[in-house]
């Protein structure tokens, strides 16, 4: 992953252990001072968010634990791989776009930043300015040429 998603993923665990946890805990000693908890719904759902929390924060440190981190200013070559920020052009439509290669959880097409894992990024990895590829869209193939590589 790139270092800017590991800031994000520790920002989203730091939010979740001192914000949303002590929230819930909150949540769940007022719903226990109301009585029963057998019909208690707001218990209920205040341990159901406890439980989606928890899971949270356990995933967002096993993916720390195993992350690679590669900071991308330091990376450099005309081949695109990992990191890249990749700028191409349909070849029917005429249509530029420009996408950087990261990290599965830190993909938002939105934003420019594709997974490694989408079929454009495995379709353009490893290929040069010039090239041409094609990638197997829901829509059908399409052709895009590859503008320019960088490493931003």
């Amino acid at each position: 992953m790139t270092a800017e998603g590991y800031k994000a993923l520790d920002e989203e665990l730091k939010r979740l252990k001192t914000v949303e946890r002590p929230a819930v805990i909150a949540a769940i000693a007022e719903a226990r001072s109301h009585g029963d908890l057998s019909e208690n719904a707001e218990y209920h759902a205040a341990k159901e968010r406890q439980g989606w929390i928890e899971g949270q924060i356990a995933e967002i440190e096993d993916k720390m634990a195993r992350a690679q981190v590669i900071d991308v200013s330091k990376l450099s070559g005309t081949q695109v791989k990992f990191g890249a920020t990749v700028s191409l052009v349909d070849e029917d439509t005429e249509e530029e776009a420009r996408y950087q290669i990261v990290g599965e959880h830190e993909a938002d097409v939105k934003s420019g930043r594709v997974s490694v894992t989408s079929p454009i990024a495995r379709a353009i990895i490893g290929k040069e300015t010039g090239d041409v590829v094609e990638v197997n869209t829901p829509g059908g193939v399409k052709a895009y040429e590859i503008l320019k590589v960088e490493w931003v």
